[in-house]
């Protein structure tokens, strides 16, 4: 098995999680290993050894769920007696600037070798960084001396812009300075960082900055329909036959896509209009002044951003806002037999695919199929469901003993009565899922399955008197 992507779930689960697993993706091709987000516990999960062999760590932003264990990295790194090397990032521009500020107290000094010092050490000594995506052809720059505002927005020569093309708004609530642009092609005043789509060559420059190797293999940043407030960025990966995309964090409903790029918001100036076109610097609420929130271009790069590939996709079940909810996801442009729901809350039934920390799956062509030692299986089943760090899988049948109920969008499995207000759907044989071996679910609290060194699977009871178990053989999946 040595073609296709290989995408091993170093963890799958939020911020809030009891599973505390976080976010993190080993991804394999052919002889090359990367890092996808590293908010998953590496070195539980991979180990030093292991973290040795990866190539280069790709970052889609700076939610600690994603980059929690990235200092932790940066540090081995730099330390670990037997590596010639910085960690290899790959990110966007706007990425690792947030990254260096979040980072950098954890990094930027330390003793000397004789421990007689303290030493300041640059961000560059631990990281040799390689950009993805365009960079911006404008900047927000300090400005320093005499009666000039502290912020001004410059060219990529470092050349000043002036106020009738861009300005700074300087937030009164977190003191955060953002750019405020006027779009040439329609004369609006947009925020450019979340107008523009990186195909854009009014604010980005040509040049897409996307890895690639002599086998094929390229990686490229995804901006267009990653919308999750702080800068992020989705990856595209493409060999001579898969494409494979991960969305990242984002809300992605098609019907807000549109409306985000269709409404025209009145500005609310709170000064003239001639006051307004004259400043360089204003103190406020950037959302006040900006008039479209998206370019119509963004809308159709975001839509047309997951045609022919196999997607991870990040997922929430209800209200979250700058996540996709489950019951939106007919909302998506995404199609259920090329997608893998990650990002899950600790408990999820569904429809769709679910990954699960632990599980590896193969990107073959347009398919994907889960890697059980030498096999691969398709994920075949009606339903998924995943409690209490545990993963089932649920196949239709009249006479089953389990049965999916819906409300109000969201999916339910009960061995027994359904809840109120619920709508039953069908009836299911539910498999619990350990190792990709699946072993007829459990309805006795007092019964469970362990995994045993061996590698065998025992069922064991556990009464007041004591425990017992016997070796279980597990219910056949045939391969693809």
């Amino acid at each position: 098995m040595n073609d296709g992507i290989i995408v091993r779930f170093l963890g799958d689960s939020g911020p809030f999680s009891r599973m505390g697993k976080s976010i993190g993706y080993q991804i394999t091709i052919g002889a090359s290993t990367f890092l996808l987000d590293c908010g998953a516990p590496l070195f539980q999960q991979i180990g030093g050894h292991g973290l040795k062999e990866i190539k280069g760590l790709i970052l889609t932003h700076c939610h600690d769920d994603h980059k929690r264990w990235f200092t932790d990295l940066s540090l081995f790194t730099m330390y670990a007696p037997d590596i010639r090397r910085r960690t290899f990032l790959m990110t966007s521009e706007d990425v690792h600037a947030e990254l260096v500020k979040a980072a950098s107290p954890a990094l930027d000094r330390s003793l000397s070798s004789d421990a007689r010092k303290v030493i300041d050490i640059p961000f560059t000594d631990y990281i040799d960084f390689r950009v993805m995506g365009p960079r911006a052809r404008f900047r927000i720059a300090p400005r320093a001396g005499g009666n000039a505002p502290e912020f001004g927005v410059v060219d990529r020569n470092g050349s000043p812009v002036g106020p009738e093309q861009a300005k700074v708004v300087i937030s009164q609530k977190t003191g955060r300075p953002r750019m405020l642009f006027k779009d040439p092609e329609c004369g609006e005043w947009v925020e450019p960082e979340s107008f523009y789509d990186f195909s854009s060559d009014i604010f980005y420059e040509n040049e897409k900055n996307m890895y690639s190797d002599a086998s094929g293999l390229t990686i490229e940043a995804v901006k267009a329909p990653v919308w999750h407030g702080i800068s992020a960025m989705g990856i595209r990966i493409r060999t001579g036959s898969e494409t494979l995309v991960f969305s990242s964090d984002t809300n992605h409903n098609r019907v807000l896509w549109e409306e985000l790029y269709r409404e025209k918001r009145p500005q609310r100036l709170g000064m003239t209009k001639r006051e307004f076109e004259a400043a360089a610097v204003i103190r406020g609420d950037i959302n006040d002044y900006i008039e479209r929130a998206w370019s119509e271009q963004r809308y159709h790069a975001a839509v047309e951003a997951f045609r022919d590939a196999v997607v991870i996709h990040d997922i929430s079940v209800r209200g979250s806002v700058v996540h996709t909810d489950y019951e939106s996801l007919g909302m998506t442009v995404l199609r259920k037999d090329r997608a893998i729901l990650t990002h899950s809350p600790d408990r999820i039934t569904s429809a769709w695919v679910l990954g699960d920390t632990g599980k590896t799956f193969m990107i073959r062509g347009s398919s994907f199929f889960e890697v059980a030692g030498e096999k691969l299986f398709r994920m075949d089943a009606d339903i998924y469901h995943k409690e209490s760090g545990r993963y089932f899988a649920g196949y239709r049948n009249d006479s089953g003993r389990h049965v999916v109920y819906e409300k109000n969008g969201l999916l339910g499995i009960s061995g027994g009565d359904i809840p109120q207000g619920t709508q039953s759907l069908y009836r299911v044989d539910l498999y619990e899922d350990i190792g990709a071996r699946y072993y007829p679910a459990l309805e006795d609290d007092s019964a469970r399955y362990t995994l045993r060194p061996d590698g065998q699977v025992e069922h064991v009871t556990i009464t007041p008197e004591g425990s017992s178990g016997r070796v279980m053989t597990p219910i056949e999946r045939h391969p693809a």
